[in-house]
């Protein structure tokens, strides 16, 4: 007798089991433990179920059984010459049904890849000899989520995934946010490093909502100045089109009205133009307290335009040039030349901008998989996702959180793959992390996370939470379609040059024992100054290479009606040196 219990309730998805008394099996050595993976012989099939609870309260009347064990039953393995397992139950158990440990061979048939795109991430929990496989297809368009308090591993598991992906699917391109700058070197020649020092993504690529983010610094913007902006920045759009589309010969000229461009339209223009039209209309006003506010609104532009740590965006400001192919080519690897995938370390960007700098970079991989029919498929992977789609609407930045959101609900459509890396899960969007059908929970301490966590995942799979407060390091819960079956598993060894490590930490630093000397200290500083000045890009090969940005000398305006003052007018600006009271 190999069993070691008998199936004695059945209700749904749920049984209970009557454990044998020792004496009553052929062997002592079975332990009947929570988490554990039984077999049921059913009469056509082999029932897998997860052992949830044991207890020795309210046992049938018989002296066969020591305890009783809550079972949820996930699938079945369907005989034959080959064997194979599908999810959920055909053919339920009857009263006593031998119950048994699964064997090894079972596990195997569970767990086997049902095609080549299947990626080893570690091994189970309950049987190290039985490898963890995840289905990459299911994962990617139906998007997923790494959760797990500090500590747990998680960096070293989206290491792990992103890696294996990369293997499976070396022309899959891959965006990731990495906010603490630790990734940089996990991936090797595969991955193109952007930071403030070697990016250029030019301001005329914001739509109205984050240039306005921008200017004021993350603060609600001044009603007034937002009215004269929403104004002359299609202005400023049209008048830079008719730069580059004037007729040479007559010099014909067109209203910028005419045009037809918005305020988000992601077409150039230039700040010179931009501030002349502000000027000018300035101009035309004989109330002074009116004209103050002018006044700021171009003083808060250029405060911003010269900020040497907004390089990234106003660098050439006033020569223009139509970039916008040349940055999407580069920031997400169209072609990829060898390397599919971006590292975005947003470490060094100015607190004041960073969600403006995300909610462009997501709305932009979404916009180009919408526009080109999702023909080259991108996964966005978001490191710390609370920051920027946060459950509380009044915490964050507007349309980051509408950019995460668009990707979570529509970009399945257009090949815009979402993978959500947080340690706050009950601080996201609750919208946004439904969509993920595929969740790997490590350790998760809060309550809060865990109540999230548990309205996220199938009943058949909630009785597996209890384990989350107690998983180890690098232990992970695997739900949803990417796995065969709700799964403990354990990820694999991470190579070494794959660990996730913050670049904050110094080479030149010296050990404890030995002390710091000058020489920590100016490396200390040079990192400290550096994140607030603009610094000339080093010969790395890793972050080197840049797009070909096409410049275009500004053309000479012969018509007047075109002719913006390109300064403040004298008169005007002996009202600017006199103190505002």
């Amino acid at each position: 007798m190999t069993s070691f219990g008998r199936v004695i309730s059945v209700r749904g998805s749920l049984a209970r089991v009557g454990l044998l008394a020792v004496s009553q099996m052929a062997t002592s050595e079975v332990r009947a433990t929570v988490g554990r993976f039984i077999s049921i012989r059913c009469a056509t099939s082999t029932i897998v179920a997860m052992i949830t609870d044991v207890t020795c309260e309210d046992l049938p009347s018989s002296d066969n059984y020591i305890a009783s064990a809550g079972v949820d039953l996930l699938g079945e393995i369907l005989g034959g010459d080959r064997p194979k397992f599908q999810r959920g139950v055909t053919n339920y158990p009857t009263i006593g049904d031998a119950v048994e440990l699964i064997t090894n061979q079972e596990l195997r048939t569970v767990y086997a890849p049902t095609g080549s795109d299947q990626i080893n991430v570690g091994t189970l929990q309950q049987d190290r000899s039985v490898i963890a496989y995840v289905d990459v297809e299911e994962m990617l368009s139906k998007h997923f989520a790494v959760l797990g308090s500090t500590g747990v591993g998680k960096s070293t598991g989206v290491s792990l995934l992103l890696n294996e992906i990369l293997k499976s699917r070396p022309n899959l391109r891959i965006f990731l946010l990495d906010v603490h700058n630790e990734y940089g070197r996990c991936f090797g020649d595969r991955a193109l490093v952007l930071n403030p020092r070697n990016l250029k993504l030019p301001f005329w690529l914001f739509n109205f909502e984050e240039i306005v983010d921008v200017l004021f610094a993350g603060r609600p913007g001044v009603p007034e100045e937002l009215d004269i902006l929403a104004e002359v920045i299609p202005m400023a759009k049209g008048i830079y089109t008719q730069y580059q589309n004037a007729d040479r010969v007559g010099l014909k000229r067109i209203d910028p009205k005419a045009i037809g461009y918005t305020v988000d339209t992601p077409v150039p223009y230039r700040l010179v133009d931009l501030i002349s039209l502000i000027d000018e209309r300035m101009g035309k006003l004989e109330n002074r307290s009116s004209r103050i506010i002018y006044h700021k609104l171009i003083s808060r532009i250029e405060t911003v335009r010269n900020d040497p740590r907004y390089t990234f965006m106003f660098d050439n400001a006033n020569v223009g040039g139509d970039t916008m192919a040349e940055v999407i080519s580069h920031l997400f690897r169209l072609p990829a030349n060898g390397r599919p995938m971006t590292i975005m370390q947003l470490a060094g960007f100015p607190a004041e901008v960073v969600d403006s700098v995300v909610s462009v970079l997501c709305r932009m991989a979404f916009d180009f998989g919408l526009w080109s029919d999702g023909v080259s498929p991108l996964l966005f992977v978001c490191e710390e996702a609370h920051r920027y789609a946060a459950a509380d609407r009044n915490i964050g930045f507007g349309p980051t959180r509408k950019a995460v959101s668009r990707i979570a609900k529509e970009g399945r459509k257009y090949g815009v793959y979402l993978g959500l890396v947080t340690q706050r899960p009950a601080e996201l969007d609750a919208t946004i992390i439904s969509q993920c059908n595929t969740l790997f929970a490590m350790r998760l301490a809060n309550d809060r996370d865990q109540a999230l966590l548990r309205s996220a995942v199938s009943d058949a799979a909630a009785n597996l939470l209890s384990f989350v407060p107690s998983l180890g390091t690098r232990e992970v819960l695997a739900f949803g379609e990417g796995v065969a079956l709700p799964t403990r598993l354990r990820f694999k060894e991470v190579p070494i040059h794959q660990l996730p490590r913050s670049e904050a930490t110094i080479a030149t630093a010296p050990s404890v024992a030995a002390g710091h000397d000058m020489h920590f200290v100016s490396a200390v500083l040079d990192r400290w100054r550096g994140a607030t000045s603009h610094r000339d890009v080093p010969n790395d090969p890793m972050i080197n290479e840049r797009p070909a940005a096409r410049t275009l000398e500004p053309r000479p305006i012969e018509a007047p009606m075109l002719q913006p003052s390109l300064g403040l007018d004298p008169d005007r600006f002996s009202l600017l040196k006199k103190p505002l009271r």
